[in-house]
């Protein structure tokens, strides 16, 4: 199968274009930037999928059979105007005009985000959006796109990342695992604290499958795609503390971790913005946040990576980078 994975420079595309390569797929990737890394049999164009024509030029050269769209602009900047996330809504028109120009694809991964809802919002359809983030804001308007164009025409699913980790992850994840290694990170009450976490390997995985099963099986769909069960966010961080080699994670009290939270909020007042915990980290800390995945699980069969394996090559790649 011949495969275009747009945002192939990015954390899950570089990771995405290393599984479809190894399962025997040619694939081509584009980005604004190049990948950090190269797969032999992969090829490489330099696109922004804003730039309508380079793109749809650059698609019906490729002649794909399938297209797995993970470029986007992402970030959380509440007072951003739209026009500043065009990857994700322009981008999105254009790459459907492409494929309808491209009569070989068959099939597209539209990937939105989980923030189409804010955290700890139980939607009752698909559909059903509650973004409180431009960045939200503007994945529901490329969802809105997708449905609206029927995909470009060809059979189709959406999928929306959990939080996802891994080999190459952000820099959000790599400051939690930094203060795991130092020792300065710690747990808050005894509550296991349930969310919705997604390894790298798992998710690449997952798009995989939803490129290779009968299309009726995906079409018209939403997918979230990550680990199946809900992490422990203490068994989470005591695997990788485990793996890090460093020593045990403690406990405080929730209500010490609250008292610590309100004086991090008043250094923070003060211009120490770097300071590290403060009243909106230990929300998001206590917030638990859980997906139903048994379509997902359904479609795509058993995830390939348990935490342990998956907690070891982070870090492996994590010690190795520092």
């Amino acid at each position: 199968m011949r495969v275009f994975v747009t945002g192939s420079s990015g954390f899950i595309g570089q990771h995405l274009v290393e599984a479809l390569v190894g399962r025997g797929h040619e694939v081509m990737g584009v980005d604004r930037v190049p990948p950090e890394q190269t797969t032999a049999r992969g090829s490489f164009t330099q696109c922004d999928i804003v730039d309508a024509r380079r793109l749809g030029l650059i698609v019906t050269s490729f002649a794909p059979d399938a297209v797995a769209h993970l470029a986007a602009q992402t970030g959380v900047e509440e007072k951003a105007d739209l026009a500043v996330y065009a990857t994700n809504i322009e981008g999105v028109s254009n790459l459907i005009q492409a494929i309808r120009a491209t009569p070989s694809v068959k099939r597209a991964i539209f990937t939105s985000t989980q923030l189409v809802c804010r955290v700890g919002y139980r939607q009752t359809s698909a559909e059903d959006y509650m973004p409180n983030t431009r960045y939200g804001e503007s994945k529901v308007e490329g969802e809105k796109i997708v449905r609206r164009e029927d995909g470009g025409g060809v059979k189709w699913c959406i999928t929306r990342p959990t939080g996802v980790w891994g080999p190459g992850t952000s820099a959000h994840y790599q400051r939690f695992f930094r203060m795991i290694c130092k020792g300065v990170y710690f747990h808050v009450g005894r509550k296991p604290l349930l969310k919705s976490f997604g390894y790298v390997g798992n998710v690449a995985h997952q798009y995989c499958r939803l490129l290779e099963v009968p299309p009726d099986q995906i079409h018209r769909r939403t997918f979230y795609v990550g680990d199946f069960e809900p992490l422990a966010l203490q068994a989470w961080a005591d695997k990788l503390a485990e793996k890090f080699g460093a020593r045990p994670i403690r406990t405080i009290p929730e209500g010490a971790a609250r008292v610590a939270a309100r004086f991090g909020d008043l250094i923070n007042s003060v211009g120490l913005r770097s300071f590290p915990f403060n009243s909106f980290r230990l929300n998001n800390v206590l917030t638990e946040y859980t997906f139903d995945m048994t379509n997902t699980r359904e479609v795509c069969g058993e995830n390939p990576y348990t935490l342990d394996t998956a907690a070891a090559a982070t870090a492996a790649w994590f010690l190795g980078k520092r």
